[in-house]
C-alpha cells in the first residue's frame, strides 16, 4: 500500500470522504503493475472479470445492462449561475446537487475498500498537465485508471511539496451489509446515477455507475468538462480532438488535430496507415487534446491520456489494422462476446461469424440470435504505448506543435470533401455549425442532423457562446501562428446512396492537400463556403475513382447551402446574448456569398 501524502488537503479530504462513505478500508494506490494484477486475480476469483485464454494478460467484463454507455441526461454542469453552463448542458443548482449527492453518499461504500488513486492528465511534470486525485470503491476502476492515466506514488510526492490536485469522488453506489453476496456488476439504478461537475471548484462527483466516462473520472469528465472551464480561464484549449503527425518524403513534419462527432472516424484516423508512396503517419492520441501557447508563440498539444477507451464493434483487420494490432495482448474488454477457444469477439470484428458465442449478457449466442453479441458501446481499454504507429514524441512533456485543425462530420449530402477557411474567424464558424447526421452510436433517430460544435456539444464544461468566443481569442492571441483551418466529409454518398470516397487509408491524400496548402505548394478556388482544391491538386494517383464521382464530391449546390441557413440561425440563437457578434457577421457573409 501507498503510504498518505503529506497534503494537508488531500488527507482533509480523504478523511471527508470516508465519514461519508463508511468505506470497510482505505487504500492508496501506486500505480504498480503488481498492484494490478493483485486487483484484477481478485476480480477473476470474485468472477466479475473473466480471463482470456487467447490473449495475453487479457480480460472480459460484463456490465449490468443499465450500466453501458454514458447517460448524457444524468450529466450535469453545476455553477452558480444557469447562464453559466448554458443551452448545451443540464443545470442544477451547485447546493441543491450536492445535498441530494450528499444523501447517497452516506455510507454507500458499506462492506467495500474505498480506494485513492493519484494520476497525471499528460506526461507527469509536464507544464500541460494536470494533477488529479480520483477516490472509488471499484476495483475495476482502479485497472483502467491504471491504463487511461499515468497512476503513480510519484504524485503524493508532488502533492507534498504543494501541487495543486483536482478532486473526483466517484462511487458505485452499491453498499454491501454483512454476508451480502456482491453482484458481479454491482451498480445503482438510472435515477440515482449522478456524473456532477463543479467547473467554479474544479470537482467531480460521480454516483450510480461504474462504466467508461461515468466512473472513469479522467476521461471526459475532468478532460474536457473541467479542462474546458480551466483552459478558459487560464489561456489554453482542451479539445475533443485526435492528434497525428504526418511526414512527407522528404521528412517535414506536420501535427494535425482533429474534432469528429462520434462514429466518425476518430480513431481509425488518428492510426491510418497512408496509401501515398512515402508519407507516414503516426498516432499521438485518439480522442482528446490538451493545448498551451508554447515559447514559439504556436499552439503545442498533448494527449492528456495514457490509453485507449475505443469502442469495439466495427474495428477489424479491414477498418484498422493498427487497433487490432494494439489489443492482442494486455487489454480489459467490457461487453464484448465471448469465444469457445478463449477469445473475444464482436460484429464487425471477422467476415465469418462464429457458430456460438456467450453475449455480452452471459447468454448463448448463435447466428440466428436475435441480439448483437456484443454490445454496440462494447470497448477495449489498453495502453496507448502498444499501439505500431505511437510517435516516439507522444509524451513529449512540451507538447507538439499545431499545424492544422480539422473539423468534420458525417453528411450524405451538400458538404464536400474537402474546404479550407477563409482565415481563423471563418474556421471557427466552421467549428461552430458543425453537423452530422446521427447514427446508432449517438442520440437521436438515424439520419437526423445534429449540430454538434467542434464536437465538443457533451463535453463543454461552460456556456457554449462563452467557449466560441475563447476560440476567436485565442486566434488573436496566435495571430499568424494560428494553425489553419480545414473541414472535411468522408462520408458523402451518390443519389443512388453508394458513398463516393474510399475512406480509410486514402484519407490520406485529403491531408497531402492540406500539408501542400501550409506549404504554398496549392493553390485553392474560392467559393461561397471556403477555399476547394483546384483540378488535379488532390493525389489520385494509383485510386481508382471515376471523374464523375470526384466532381460530386466537389460540387458546391448553392441552393442546398441556402437550405442550410435557417437551422444554423435556429443553432446561433441558442446561445442568445452570448453568441459572438463576430459569429453573426460570418452567417451574415454566408448568406450574402450564397446570394
Amino acid at each position: 500500500m501507498g503510504g498518505a501524502a503529506k497534503n494537508e488537503k488531500l488527507n482533509k479530504w480523504i478523511e471527508e470522504i470516508a465519514d461519508m462513505c463508511r468505506p470497510d478500508g482505505i487504500y492508496w494506490c501506486d500505480g504498480t503493475k503488481e498492484e494490478y494484477d493483485r486487483m484484477m486475480a481478485k476480480m477473476v476469483e470474485t468472477g466479475s472479470a473473466t480471463v482470456l485464454e487467447k490473449r495475453p494478460n487479457s480480460f472480459l467484463f460484463r456490465t449490468d445492462p443499465s450500466d453501458v454507455a454514458r447517460v448524457e441526461d444524468r450529466t450535469f454542469i453545476s455553477t452558480s449561475s444557469k447562464d453559466d453552463a448554458g443551452p448545451t448542458n443540464n443545470w442544477l443548482d451547485p447546493v441543491d446537487l450536492k445535498n441530494t449527492m450528499r444523501g447517497l453518499y452516506q455510507g454507500c461504500m458499506k462492506g467495500r475498500t474505498m480506494y485513492v488513486i493519484p494520476f497525471s492528465m499528460g506526461p507527469i511534470g509536464s507544464p500541460i498537465s494536470k494533477i488529479g486525485v480520483e477516490v472509488t470503491d471499484s476495483p475495476y476502476v482502479v485497472c483502467n485508471m491504471h491504463m487511461m492515466t499515468r497512476v503513480s506514488a510519484r504524485i503524493y510526492e508532488m502533492l507534498s511539496a504543494g501541487e495543486e490536485f483536482i478532486p473526483c469522488l466517484h462511487s458505485i453506489g452499491a453498499p454491501l451489509a454483512a454476508g451480502q453476496k456482491d453482484a458481479l456488476w454491482p451498480c445503482a439504478p438510472i435515477e440515482n446515477k449522478y456524473i456532477s461537475h463543479f467547473p467554479e471548484e474544479n470537482l467531480i462527483w460521480s454516483y450510480g455507475s461504474g462504466y467508461g466516462g461515468n466512473a472513469l473520472l479522467g476521461k471526459k469528465c475532468l478532460a474536457l468538462r473541467i479542462a474546458s472551464a480551466m483552459a478558459r480561464r487560464e489561456g489554453w484549449m482542451a479539445e475533443h480532438m485526435l492528434i497525428l503527425r504526418l511526414t512527407n518524403p522528404q521528412g517535414r513534419q506536420y501535427h494535425i488535430a482533429a474534432a469528429f462527432p462520434s462514429a466518425c472516424g476518430k480513431t481509425n484516423l488518428a492510426m491510418m496507415r497512408p496509401t501515398i508512396p512515402g508519407w507516414k503517419c503516426e498516432c499521438i492520441g485518439d480522442d482528446i487534446a490538451w493545448m498551451k501557447i508554447g515559447p514559439d508563440g504556436r499552439l503545442h498539444a498533448i494527449n492528456p491520456e495514457n490509453g485507449f477507451f475505443g469502442v469495439a464493434p466495427g474495428t477489424s483487420y479491414g477498418t484498422n489494422p493498427m487497433a487490432m494490432d494494439t489489443v492482442r495482448e494486455n487489454v480489459i474488454f467490457t461487453n464484448c462476446a465471448l469465444t469457445d477457444d478463449g477469445d473475444v469477439w464482436w460484429e464487425g470484428m471477422t467476415d465469418e461469424v462464429p457458430g456460438h458465442l456467450i453475449d455480452w449478457k452471459g447468454r448463448d449466442w448463435t447466428p440466428d440470435s436475435r441480439e448483437e453479441a456484443a454490445h454496440p458501446n462494447a470497448r477495449f481499454t489498453v495502453l496507448a504505448s502498444q499501439c505500431p504507429v505511437i510517435c516516439k514524441d507522444w509524451e513529449n512533456p512540451a507538447g507538439v506543435p499545431i499545424d492544422i485543425f480539422i473539423f468534420g462530420g458525417r453528411r450524405s449530402s451538400v458538404v464536400p470533401l474537402v474546404y479550407e477557411a477563409f482565415n481563423w474567424e471563418h474556421g471557427v464558424f466552421l467549428g461552430a455549425t458543425a453537423a452530422s447526421e446521427t447514427t446508432s452510436a449517438n442520440i437521436g433517430a438515424v439520419g437526423n442532423l445534429r449540430r454538434d460544435p467542434f464536437a465538443m456539444k457533451p463535453f463543454c464544461g461552460y456556456q457554449m457562446g462563452d467557449y466560441f468566443r475563447h476560440w476567436l481569442d485565442m486566434g488573436d492571441t496566435l495571430g499568424d501562428k494560428a494553425p489553419r483551418i480545414f473541414y472535411v466529409n468522408w462520408f458523402r454518398k451518390s443519389p443512388e446512396g453508394m458513398f463516393l470516397w474510399p475512406g480509410f487509408s486514402d484519407n490520406s491524400r485529403v491531408l497531402k492537400w492540406m500539408c501542400e496548402r501550409i506549404e504554398g505548394k496549392v493553390g485553392a478556388r474560392k467559393t461561397e463556403i471556403g477555399l476547394l482544391p483546384n483540378d488535379g491538386d488532390l493525389d489520385l494517383s494509383g485510386l481508382d475513382i471515376a471523374p464523375e464521382n470526384m466532381n460530386e464530391l466537389m460540387r458546391i449546390d448553392s441552393g442546398a447551402w441556402r437550405a442550410e441557413l435557417p437551422d444554423i440561425e435556429r443553432h446561433f440563437a441558442e446561445f442568445g446574448a452570448r453568441l459572438p457578434a463576430k459569429l453573426k457577421k460570418q452567417l451574415q457573409e454566408l448568406k450574402k456569398r450564397l446570394g
